[in-house]
C-alpha cells in the first residue's frame, strides 16, 4: 500500500534549498576564515567594525551576531568611538564601531573557534569564523592589519 503523501524528488530539492533561496543577496558571501594567537586569560579584540559607509560617510550602527560562541572562552562586545588610522580607507575619520573581544578560561591553553555575522553600513552580511589558538601568557599576538592594538581591551 503506497502512502497518499509522496513528495517527488523536485519537490524535496525544492524545499531543501528554500532557505539558501529565500536568504538572497545577504548571505551570499562566502565565510572568510581567520586565524589568531592569544595569550591565555588575556583579552584581545577579534573584530572592529565602524559605522562607514564606502564613501566614508557615516551610516547605521553596524550589527554583530555571535553564531557559534566559544567552548573556552567568553565573548564581550563593546561600542564606542574611535579615530581610524591614517592607512584605513577612511584615514582620521571618527566613527563609530561595534567592537568583540575574547578571554579564554584561566589556564587554558589549546585552541578555541568563534563564528560572528556582521551586518555592516550598507546592509550586507558577512560570516567570520575567527580560530584561535591559546597559548601560555606570552603568546604571540597577531599583527593588527588595520593599524590598530589587537591585545588591548581599549576599542
Amino acid at each position: 500500500m503506497t502512502s497518499p503523501f509522496r513528495p517527488t524528488l523536485a519537490l524535496v530539492v525544492l524545499m531543501a534549498a528554500g532557505p539558501v533561496l529565500a536568504a538572497g543577496p545577504a548571505l551570499a558571501q562566502a565565510a572568510k576564515v581567520r586565524e589568531h594567537s592569544v595569550a591565555s586569560g588575556k583579552q584581545v579584540r577579534l573584530v572592529m567594525v565602524p559605522n562607514l559607509k564606502k564613501d566614508c560617510s557615516l551610516g547605521p550602527q553596524p550589527e554583530l551576531k555571535v553564531t557559534s560562541p566559544p567552548k573556552n572562552g567568553a565573548l564581550i562586545q563593546r561600542a564606542g568611538k574611535v579615530k581610524t588610522p591614517a592607512t584605513y580607507r577612511c584615514p582620521n575619520a571618527d566613527a563609530n564601531v561595534q567592537a568583540l573581544f575574547y578571554e579564554s578560561k584561566a589556564g587554558f591553553t589549546g585552541t578555541d573557534e568563534v563564528t560572528v555575522e556582521i551586518k555592516g553600513t550598507d546592509g550586507n552580511v558577512s560570516t567570520q569564523t575567527i580560530k584561535l589558538t591559546v597559548g601560555g601568557k606570552d603568546a604571540p599576538k597577531d599583527g593588527a592589519k588595520d593599524g590598530a592594538k589587537k591585545d588591548t581591551t581599549d576599542l
